[in-house]
């Protein structure tokens, strides 16, 4: 990668060596030449385009172009290089270059003249953004959005970065400053341009392939060991600010302490739930989680809220809920959920990408800010609550009159606040003479009262775009959250986004990647196909209607078709000519690995139907990372949590009985309000459900109610423990108390 980066220095340094030398005859062609200027009215190529992220370029002056074959081609039959620039419409410093160089008619005018411009929503075609991405990093050791990318017609990229102003600033040279100089290079040294794409190509095929081992569990320990390093003890989380949530390092934790005993991982896990739930980061007023925090202490957040954020989060406080008994979570857990059901659940079913960071402040119309739908003036909220309500809510949310924001560089939030516990319930109650169940009625009273005069504000842009794999992961947090908290609201919504996904985004029998305004496009990947099949399994496990453990294993069996490495694990994209490599991410960052949920998935299935062949092609997925598993397992807690399933015996609870019936649903709700991640339920009722697993499970032939009461069986490697029917002879037999 260093030398990479050298190579890229040289180049530069040469490009901007010429500049004083260089003769005015080009600036003068350039001049004289007719320019392809596009007028706001008349839009680009993107026009048509249904992403959100694309539309909101649509009407740029530069001559945008969607990624396609008429863009390349074009920039082939021209010898132009393509300026590649990847982005989302939620994104705060997207907008940013857009306003100040998309928006620039000197800035369009050199685009168009010299280059073929082209626009990704990274959302829509994560496979395009991966591979650049990687590239970006390998030439300048960091990577974000925008990602903006130089690259020959071929597609090679030569030179990359993220982020560039209009003029120098930043230690950033300007954007237009930064074209000029690579048009002179592309005229005057592409040997050198050349150079560097054939490195940083060669360096992206070459470095994408993990390496496959055997199994090794002491790698479990390795992996919790460097996560301890890096976790920040006083206020929560791992590593410095910023402070990113990453969901799939807490299930991790969670699945350790469950198997090995190491309370330490609990706890790290759950007070970092703890802190994030209190801080800034959280939308106190209105549920639901925002991006991340840029300082340590989860008090000013960066104001976007994904999707997938929710989803995973959801997840595993309901985890923390199951583990500890602890309402503190379970309450978390149902404000995301209520959440992403009143503000990001479409009127078919499926679920919207995400909500913009910025937004128009409501103190003043003209301004447009970060988080400017979030904040609260002092005066505001005495304005809205009665003395007594204002008085508390005001000590327990931290609240000042001059505003109480750790950090504003950009002055955004001056005089306003940022909700966060400032105290903790009692300290507030003493204080203010009342008891912990008056405050928090005055509390509650007082965030209602907030979140109505919040909704008469101008929102924050939604992106309503809906995507396979967030969907997916939404579904899942909405299944379990339905039998942990005993909501059949929660069922129904997950249903209704599987049956919109099954209905709206399977094409000719193949899955698409986004739904948007009536059009499924973009093939899935992927994270597509395992998010939506983790999913799904999670819906079966809630339900039992058995129709959905047979999508998934169709699913799952068009997954193993399109996305198989013979050498083990899983492509990330399916086969196409329009990129550079497949690459298989190893990596669980925001959204987790698409082959660390396929691997789940796989030896779910395996303990679900019984067929060996899903259990061997989980644990071969596995392998296939297992030289990243082996050198630095923290960076793929996921998988490590798979592998931990993988080492465990098999285990199944299976009660025989009519989900209809309060003696079954009653032996479900002890297994539901127990942490056993490693278990596989199923239910035996004697109906289709039951038709349906026998078909690869003979052994529940044998299973059946006792003296016609629903009963429960405790299962290891399918030898069962002695049956029982009742709740307390259940528990005692999931607390090792029972008799084989």
């Amino acid at each position: 990668m260093k030398k990479i980066i050298l190579v890229l220095l040289i180049v530069c340094f040469a490009m901007v060596g010429r500049v004083g030398g260089e003769q005015q005859g080009e600036q003068m062609k350039q001049e004289n030449s007719k320019s392809i200027r596009l007028g706001r009215e008349q839009g680009n190529h993107l026009l048509h385009e249904k992403s959100p992220y694309l539309q909101q370029h649509a009407y740029n002056p530069v001559d945008w172009y969607p990624w396609g074959q008429e863009a390349l081609i074009r920039a082939k039959d021209e010898d132009k290089p393509i300026f590649l620039s990847i982005g989302y419409s939620t994104c705060h410093w997207c907008h940013v270059m857009a306003h100040e160089s998309f928006e620039n008619q000197k800035v369009a005018d050199f685009l168009n003249q010299y280059f073929i411009s082209i626009k990704v929503d990274r959302e829509e075609l994560p496979g395009i953004d991966q591979i650049y991405m990687a590239a970006t990093q390998a030439m300048t050791g960091s990577g974000g959005w925008p990602m903006s990318l130089f690259l020959f017609p071929d597609t090679r990229p030569f030179y990359a970065g993220t982020y560039f102003p209009l003029q120098s600033s930043y230690g950033r040279p300007g954007f237009l400053e930064l074209l000029q100089l690579i048009h002179k290079a592309w005229l005057n040294d592409r040997t050198s341009l050349t150079l560097s794409a054939e490195k940083v190509t060669a360096y992206i095929q070459e470095n994408n392939p993990d390496s496959s081992r055997s199994l090794v569990s002491s790698w479990l320990a390795k992996g919790f060991g460097q996560i301890r390093d890096s976790y920040e003890p006083k206020y929560g989380g791992f590593g410095q600010a910023p402070k990113f949530p990453r969901p799939v390092v807490m299930d991790f934790l969670f699945r350790f302490y469950k198997s090995s005993g190491e309370k330490e991982a609990r706890d790290m896990a759950l007070y970092t739930l703890e802190q994030m739930a209190a801080g800034g980061m959280y939308d106190h007023v209105g549920g639901g989680f925002h991006r991340y925090s840029v300082d340590g202490r989860w008090r000013v957040p960066h104001f976007e809220k994904m999707l997938y954020d929710q989803g995973q989060l959801a997840s595993v406080y309901l985890s923390a809920f199951q583990l500890t008994g602890d309402p503190r979570y379970r309450k978390t857990a149902s404000e995301i959920l209520d959440y992403v059901l009143r503000d990001m659940q479409g009127p078919g079913g499926g679920f919207y990408s995400a909500e913009d960071a910025d937004s128009v402040n409501p103190y003043d119309p003209s301004e447009h800010g970060e988080g400017a739908y979030y904040l609260w003036t002092e005066e505001e909220i005495n304005l809205l609550l009665t003395a007594q309500e204002a008085a508390l809510f005001k000590a327990y949310y931290g609240v000042k009159r001059d505003g109480n924001a750790l950090q504003d560089p950009q002055k955004e939030f001056v005089g306003r606040n940022i909700l966060y516990q400032a105290k903790d319930l009692t300290q507030v109650a003493r204080e203010g003479q009342v008891s912990e169940e008056e405050l928090e009625r005055h509390l509650g009273s007082g965030r209602v009262k907030l979140l109505n005069r919040r909704k008469k504000r101008v929102a924050p842009h939604l992106d309503d775009k809906i995507i396979t794999a967030w969907n997916g992961l939404m579904i899942s947090a909405l299944a379990r959250a339905s039998v942990i908290l005993e909501d059949n609201r929660y069922l129904l919504a997950a249903d209704r986004g599987a049956d919109f996904l099954l209905e709206n985004l399977v094409v000719n029998g193949k899955l698409k990647r986004r739904w948007r305004e009536g059009e499924a496009r973009h093939p899935a990947g992927l994270d597509d196909y395992s998010f939506f099949v983790q999913g799904l399994l999670d819906l079966y496990q809630a339900s039992h209607v058995p129709s959905r453990l047979i999508q998934a294993v169709e699913l799952t069996e068009q997954q193993i078709e399109l996305f198989s490495d013979e050498k083990g694990g899983f492509y990330d994209t399916p086969q196409s000519a329009d990129l550079l490599t497949r690459m298989q991410a190893a990596y669980d960052g925001a959204e987790p690995s698409g082959n660390s949920v396929a691997a789940f998935n796989l030896l779910r299935l395996g303990s679900l139907t019984g067929k060996k062949q899903y259990r061997e092609l989980g644990k071969k997925t596995i392998e296939a990372f297992g030289k990243t598993l082996e050198s630095y397992p923290a960076v793929m807690p996921l998988m490590l949590a798979a592998m931990d399933f993988q080492l465990d015996k098999p285990r199944q609870i299976v009660i025989a009985g009519e989900l209809s019936e309060e003696d079954s649903r009653e032996l479900l709700r002890e297994v539901h309000s127990r942490y056993l991640p490693n278990a596989t339920l199923l239910l035996a009722d004697g109906r289709e459900n039951q038709d349906v697993l026998e078909k690869t499970l003979p052994f529940l032939k044998t299973v059946r109610k006792i003296e016609g009461r629903a009963t429960a069986y405790v299962c290891e490697d399918f030898s069962c423990k002695m049956p029982v029917n009742t709740r307390e002879a259940l528990a005692g037999l999931l607390d090792g108390r029972g008799e084989r």
